[in-house]
C-alpha cells in the first residue's frame, strides 16, 4: 500500500516518511495519528507511562502488560 501527501503529492509506503499523509487505514482511537507503527505512543499518554520492557524496548502503564518490565526513570 502506498500513502500520498495531501500537501505535497510525493508517494511512500510509510505515512511517517511525508509531510501530511492521508488514506483510509486504521487511525489511533485515542490521537487520531496513522495507527501504522506497533509501537505508537500518543504524546498525550506518554506521561501515563511507568513502565519499558528490557526486551523490545515497548513502554507500558501496567508491568503486567510486558514480557520483561522495568520501571522507568
Amino acid at each position: 500500500m502506498s500513502y500520498t501527501c495531501k500537501r505535497c503529492g510525493a508517494v511512500a509506503k510509510v505515512p511517517g516518511h511525508l509531510c501530511n499523509p492521508c488514506n483510509d487505514r486504521q487511525r489511533c482511537r485515542f490521537c487520531g495519528a496513522p495507527d501504522t507503527d506497533p509501537i505508537h505512543v500518543c504524546k498525550s499518554k506518554l506521561s501515563a507511562m511507568k513502565y519499558v520492557c528490557d526486551g523490545c524496548g515497548r513502554i507500558a502503564t501496567d508491568a503486567e502488560l510486558l514480557c520483561r518490565p522495568a520501571a522507568i526513570g
